[in-house]
């Protein structure tokens, strides 16, 4: 009977075809991942806003005896001063205890600090994320539109004001 000496272990065309099979299926999940990562941070930013919108009015309502109920197709910030975190924070958590809201959020989902204004009488409220670019286009124009925009495009500013966003991520990216 004669023996044959085999060796175990893979040959170079079995561990060639692995690792292509690899990255081809990392190829198209990173993409999906990624997506998924800024979508999260997203919405993370868009609850943190609506909080923060209904404890700021809340704290208005009490304090000013005053509520936006806006529903203006155009807003502008020439006449809202904007306030620091300290500031807010004061407001909303003046004896370092739940208050108004248990925490006050400094910065978005990016990590983009968020911009905070109202205006002489408390009237209209303000909050701004500058989205993933950290620019403020939107937050930072005297007057703009309220909108919506792709929920793809993490780059856009999104705006809480006077009660509910005017400027915010939408499915479809029309007109509310």
């Amino acid at each position: 009977m004669l023996k044959v000496n085999r060796q175990k272990g893979f040959s170079l065309l079995e561990l060639l075809i692995v690792t292509a099979i690899i990255g081809l299926v990392a190829s198209i999940l990173v993409p999906n991942l990624l997506d998924a990562l800024q979508k999260a941070r997203q919405k993370r930013t868009l609850t943190e806003m609506r909080g923060l919108g209904t404890a700021w009015m809340s704290w208005m309502t009490d304090r000013h005896s005053s509520a936006s109920a806006g529903a203006a197709k155009t807003y502008s910030t020439a006449g809202l001063t904007f306030i620091g975190y300290a500031t807010l924070e004061a407001y909303l958590r003046p004896t370092n205890t739940f208050f108004y809201a248990q925490t006050v959020p400094q910065v978005d989902g990016w990590a983009k600090p968020l911009r905070y204004a109202h205006d002489p009488n408390y009237i209209a409220l303000f909050v701004c994320s500058p989205g993933r670019d950290g620019t403020y286009a939107q937050c930072g124009a005297s007057e703009f539109e309220v909108g919506s925009f792709l929920v793809t495009d993490y780059d856009q500013d999104i705006i809480w004001a006077e009660g509910y966003f005017v400027r915010y991520p939408n499915r479809l990216g029309v007109q509310p």
